[in-house]
């Protein structure tokens, strides 16, 4: 696996100077990000059909060992915050389990029989997507979570740092950054960890998008859970209603925090009406936006014939 070999080109970097050092891996690191452009369009397949199984109410669940199930974890973890993800739509299979998170679990992420029995513990089904991270691509634990959530019918993602490797065969979709061997031999948390967020952010960000969280750019399902971000989603508000600051804060504060309902209230909806409408849109405020306005071009329309 070139992930695991040795680099002539590093193989004196302790002698080196620190700045010498630094800079060789900041170069690396560069060249990590560059070797996700190949695979720019497997990333948003997998975007794309993400979501289709997000909007029917399936789960996004993260599956990985050591370095690479802690960066799945981040990843997943920072949905909620940003795009409003809920709680109970995010799983997490992580060979060791919680206790991995902050340290090395010994031969956990050997255990391909224990991936199948936390999906199974989650109760993994068919709607549900689910994201294995692997660098080498090897990895029992993570190939028994893909291979479980393919029985169920989910939907599968494989990220792995090498190819060919038995994670990008057996995962519907798989997603291959070949970083090459790192700076310090074996040190995958650098090059492929790197590559491996990136292409995380890259996917989950669009899939987000595609699920209609994301709208002109603003993060409109954000949670408010502090004054700058309160401060933003009134900004957000007053920007998409073309309102102003008063307005859009009181609207705000009418939709309890809810920045699309928000949006719906300043541009004259009662919150119940807010609420029904954004439910029958699924949650997809340019959609609800068109109906809204489709309804009051009717409403003019007839005021004018009369």
């Amino acid at each position: 696996m070139l992930t695991e070999n040795a680099s002539e080109r590093f193989a004196e970097i302790d002698r080196w100077s620190t700045l010498g050092a630094v800079t060789a891996m900041y170069e690396s690191q560069l060249s990590a990000v560059a070797a996700l452009g190949p695979e720019l369009s497997a990333i948003a397949q997998a975007a794309d059909e993400a979501a289709l199984r997000l909007l029917e109410g399936g789960r996004l669940i993260y599956a990985g060992a050591g370095t690479s199930g802690r960066i799945a974890v981040q990843d997943g973890i920072e949905l909620g915050p940003t795009f409003g993800w809920p709680r109970d739509r995010l799983a997490y299979a992580l060979a060791g389990g919680r206790d991995a998170l902050a340290g090395s679990i010994e031969l956990a992420e050997d255990d391909a029989a224990a991936a199948a029995r936390d999906l199974d513990a989650a109760g993994i089904g068919e709607n549900d997507v689910l994201v294995g991270v692997a660098a080498s691509g090897r990895t029992p634990y993570t190939l028994g979570a893909v291979d479980k959530a393919n029985s169920a019918g989910a939907l599968t993602i494989g990220v792995a740092n090498n190819r060919p490797s038995p994670l990008l065969d057996k995962a519907r979709i798989g997603i291959c950054a070949e970083t090459g061997s790192e700076a310090i031999a074996g040190s995958t948390r650098m090059k492929a960890g790197t590559a491996q967020k990136a292409i995380l952010n890259l996917f989950s960000t669009a899939a987000m998008i595609r699920c209609g969280r994301v709208h002109q750019g603003l993060m409109v399902d954000m949670v408010i859970s502090n004054r700058k971000l309160q401060a933003r989603g009134v900004e957000i508000v007053r920007q998409l209603a073309e309102v102003d600051a008063q307005a859009a804060e009181t609207a705000l504060a009418a939709a309890e925090g809810n920045i699309k309902l928000g949006v719906l209230c300043a541009s004259g909806l009662a919150p119940a009406e807010a609420r029904r409408l954004l439910t029958r849109c699924r949650g997809v405020l340019r959609e609800a936006i068109r109906e809204l306005n489709g309804e009051m071009g009717m409403r003019l329309a007839k005021a004018g014939g009369k």
